[in-house]
């Protein structure tokens, strides 16, 4: 049995009440709200706060608030965003997202911000702490060598949250709370392209909302690679947010990719190609070429890299196809092994 470190714990009634005990605890606090990310780190020693400041009583960050946009608490669990009418209805993408996380077991649990912030992972990271020693450590914790790429002065661990792509592709934004203000970050720009120092999110802020834009007009997907049909992070997930004419012209489009690397991000070059166009068979594949030459996987996940590398385009594809109105609901049964 592995078992938890020692720790201190608090439970906040308010966003302004955990904000000061973060303030006040400083670096060795940490926040928790489902824990289904943080409880099997601290157990392998990947995270060991004093402190954890418990989310779980903030009713303030259970809130679904339907406006001109939609606003998502980040306390609510992901079941809880599934079941959510409006998000089924209006932005499927983060549905289907949200539905494909883990377990019902684990969704019932882990919540939206939790899923937002979670942990960079890694071959050599996501280990116990005996094996981690015996091969003397890697850079994301206590070494200095990161043994994906031993050269690389920077951590190559790969973002693996599925909600992140689907909300980037929507043009989400997230209210950031600290005891000395808050402010609201666009979602694309909360991830940085580095596996130990991934979130944009300064120390003693609390992720507490998620901001949608009105979803008028726009189509949305979220499609997912893993090996088994469910509980696995993905080792490839694509995203595709599109608004269309009544002629079937498209207006704007988003597309964004997770667990490519160590930050979902945008691919600005495939929307801008994709703007004025229709969704042709020939104008997906082209767009489907500019994501696959964004992707950069690396061999610190499950599947041959090459091959994930490969099957971007065809993933591209089935979610533009999707969005274009295709019945691609065998096809997302044979992937996803879930009628989404």
């Amino acid at each position: 049995m592995i078992r938890m470190p020692w720790f201190g714990w608090r439970t906040p009634a308010t966003v302004a009440e955990a904000a000061r005990i973060l303030a006040a605890e400083g670096p060795q606090a940490m926040l928790i709200a489902g824990g289904t990310d943080l409880v099997p780190n601290m157990k392998r020693r990947h995270q060991t706060p004093a402190t954890l400041v418990s989310l779980r009583r903030v009713p303030e960050l259970k809130r679904i608030v339907n406006s001109a946009g939609l606003t998502l608490g980040a306390g609510l669990t992901l079941t809880e965003v599934v079941d959510s009418a409006t998000v089924r209805e209006k932005y499927r993408g983060l549905w289907q997202a949200a539905a494909q996380v883990a377990t019902p077991h684990l969704r019932n649990m882990g919540t939206l911000g939790g899923n937002l912030c979670l942990d960079t992972r890694c071959t050599y990271y996501n280990q116990s702490e005996e094996w981690r020693k015996a091969i003397d450590y890697c850079l994301k914790k206590d070494g200095e060598t990161c043994w994906v790429a031993t050269a690389s002065k920077r951590c190559v661990a790969v973002s693996s949250t599925d909600s992140a792509p689907a909300l980037i592709a929507l043009g989400a934004k997230v209210k950031l709370v600290s005891s000395q203000g808050e402010r609201d970050v666009a979602m694309a720009e909360l991830y940085r392209n580095d596996g130990i120092d991934y979130l944009a999110r300064k120390p003693g802020e609390i992720l507490t909302e998620v901001m949608l834009p009105d979803a008028q007009g726009w189509k949305s997907t979220y499609w997912k690679l893993r090996r088994r049909g469910s509980f696995d992070f993905p080792v490839l997930g694509v995203a595709a947010a599109v608004k269309l004419a009544k002629d079937g012209t498209v207006e704007e489009a988003r597309l964004a990719l997770g667990a490519v690397a160590s930050r979902p991000f945008l691919v600005e070059k495939a929307g801008e190609y994709l703007k004025g166009k229709k969704l042709t068979d020939e104008a997906i594949a082209e767009a489907g070429a500019i994501v696959a030459s964004r992707a950069k996987p690396m061999d610190n996940t499950d599947l041959d890299l090459y091959w994930r590398k490969d099957v971007v385009s065809s993933f591209v594809d089935h979610a533009l196809r999707e969005v274009r109105g295709d019945d691609m609901r065998a096809t997302r049964l044979r992937i996803a092994r879930q009628a989404l």
